[in-house]
């Protein structure tokens, strides 16, 4: 007799599973024959299954003969439940922060290969920076790329890099565009000048996830305000969003986030 569980089996999908599964657990990827090795089984059994993942681009091809995860799941959860909660948890902390500073402020994230904005808080006064929620940013040269990229490993760093790649130009990325992103995570945020806009600065944090990765940052497009009674200057600022950064990131690893 044919046991429930049994029933409605499909020995290509599970073997695709299987194949992700594996790989998401390995760092620096596997060949095809060490993949069938970890598996049980012959690594003939994989070849088209792999070539599937790849031009699906869930997997991608290292060193040339090894295969490790693309981001392409981690974007495909980002787009789901998981940003629409954040979203929802974030925003009364990011209208504080608005208060707080008098500046605008805005939460993205890396989504399939794109920096997108996915909640923006207005100024509570005359003045202030807004992006559209749903707007694509760069990843290079804005504060919330280098704060996504910062708390990420390195081999996650060069997987966004290359997603992010694949349909834009983009400079060559140096020894130096890495080492300062190494400084940023050190230090805990980005401070730059706008590479868009004169006289703004972006101050940017991460939402660190339970694991320490980004999975979020939050940025003020600070600009200097004139008039404005007790506005914070730009220490001051950075201080606020730092600590509504961590509080955001207290959010993300506790159970109400996480919970479907």
């Amino acid at each position: 007799m044919i046991q429930e569980e049994d029933r409605y089996r499909a020995p290509a999908l599970d073997k695709g599973l299987d194949i992700l599964e594996l790989l998401a657990q390995i760092d620096g990827g596997l060949t095809q024959a060490e993949i069938a090795k970890h598996l049980g089984r012959s690594p003939n059994e994989f070849y088209r299954m792999l070539d599937r993942l790849v031009r699906r681009g869930y997997v991608t091809r290292i060193d040339g003969d090894r295969y490790s995860l693309t981001l392409k799941l981690f974007g495909l959860a980002q787009s789901h439940a998981p940003v629409r909660r954040l979203v929802s948890y974030a925003t009364p902390f990011m209208r504080e922060l608005a208060e707080q500073t008098r500046q605008a402020n805005q939460l993205a994230v890396f989504d399939r290969g794109s920096v997108v904005v996915v909640a923006q808080q207005e100024a509570p006064g005359y003045w202030g920076i807004s992006i559209r929620v749903g707007s694509h940013i760069g990843l290079f040269d804005t504060g919330s790329g280098h704060v996504l990229l910062a708390f990420r490993s390195q081999e996650e760093r060069l997987l966004m890099i290359n997603e992010y790649s694949s349909s834009k130009e983009h400079p060559t990325v140096a020894k130096e565009f890495f080492d300062r992103l190494d400084q940023i995570r050190e230090r805990g945020y980005e401070m730059m000048p706008s590479a868009q806009t004169a006289g703004v600065y972006n101050l940017s944090a991460p939402v660190l996830g339970p694991d320490g990765r980004a999975i979020a940052a939050l940025t003020i497009p600070y600009i200097a305000l004139v008039n404005v009674p007790q506005a914070p200057d730009m220490t001051e600022t950075l201080e606020l969003i730092a600590e509504t950064s961590r509080q955001l990131s207290a959010l993300a690893g506790s159970e109400a986030l996480n919970a479907k």
